[in-house]
């Protein structure tokens, strides 16, 4: 019975499996094979096969390609830093908002309906909007600060090399805080009444209850929303790109990838990093799959 389950699933899995292979199989082949040549977006039916030399060679004593480049390697630490301070960031701020709105009171769902807008705006637009709002000579930012004194003079947000990968922070925590407060608040109430009504008649206060009953029971699904996030804050592109055109001190993988690709017309040196950006991905959720499947074996072992 288990076998005649698993092949209907499979037959019913299919047209799906066929149509992905087709949209995502396809151009990753092509982009894996010019990174193995050295095309040019002028001519790439003259590409020639170069092997490795995109991702590392060596030459009259010095190592080239992407894994020799220094601006890769800032690009790569760049993407990290933003994904794991932005994602920490809207778990913990998603986590406290879906707690207020669990709670009842007048016009809650009208409260909810309008925290969910933010993550409801197109990123584009958002990064157009933040632009703006970080403008520093007509930016509300600056001025709401000058107000109040808090600095005296406008700030470059998007241009110093010390505020910008804030500035990116911030528009991108402001949009997809949301996304993770509405996964939050799903499995807030998913938490059995009884286990809470148990806790207060036991004498816990709020702190303990949270801590020793609400947290544990929302961890797997908290968890899972933490591994989206993390995913696709690892392939950051539009934010960034709009925020901070051309700058190497917010310069994402994926930003890396399109400048060599497009500005640089280096269509076999862009490919091999866009090829490095997805093995970084791949490797990143083989390893949260592989987490995922030990949680509930050391569970057992217990």
């Amino acid at each position: 019975m288990a076998g005649e389950g698993a092949r209907v699933a499979w037959w019913l899995l299919a047209p799906t499996l066929i149509v992905l292979a087709l949209v995502a199989g396809w151009p990753l082949t092509r982009t894996i094979w010019f990174s193995l040549t050295d095309a040019h977006l002028a001519d790439l039916a003259r590409a020639r096969f170069v092997g490795l030399e995109n991702y590392l060679a060596r030459d009259d004593g010095g190592w080239f390609g992407v894994i020799a480049d220094p601006l890769w390697w800032r690009a790569v630490r760049n993407t990290f830093v933003f994904a794991f301070v932005s994602v920490s960031l809207e778990t913990l701020l998603g986590l406290v908002i879906a707690l207020m709105l669990q709670a009842r009171f007048p016009g809650r769902a009208l409260v909810r309906a309008a925290v969910l807008i933010p993550w409801a705006i197109p990123t584009i637009v958002s990064a157009q909007i933040w632009g703006w709002m970080l403008h520093d000579q007509f930016g509300l930012i600056n001025d709401l600060l000058l107000r109040v004194d808090l600095i005296d003079q406008p700030l470059a947000w998007t241009a110093d090399p010390g505020l910008s990968m804030g500035a990116v922070i911030v528009a991108d925590v402001w949009k997809t805080t949301p996304f993770m407060a509405l996964l939050s608040l799903a499995a807030l109430q998913l938490v059995p009444g009884e286990c809470l009504d148990a806790a207060r008649v036991d004498g816990a206060g709020a702190w303990r209850t949270f801590r020793y009953v609400t947290l544990p029971l929302i961890l797997p699904a908290l968890g899972v929303a933490v591994i989206f996030r993390s995913l696709d804050a690892l392939r950051i592109f539009d934010l960034i790109y709009v925020l901070t055109p051309g700058s190497e001190d917010t310069m994402s993988m994926s930003v890396f990838a399109r400048q060599q690709l497009v500005d640089f017309q280096d269509v076999g040196y862009g490919s091999a990093a866009s090829s490095l950006l997805f093995f970084f991905i791949a490797a990143c959720t083989i390893g949260f799959m592989v987490l995922s499947r030990l949680r509930p074996l050391q569970g057992v072992n217990r």
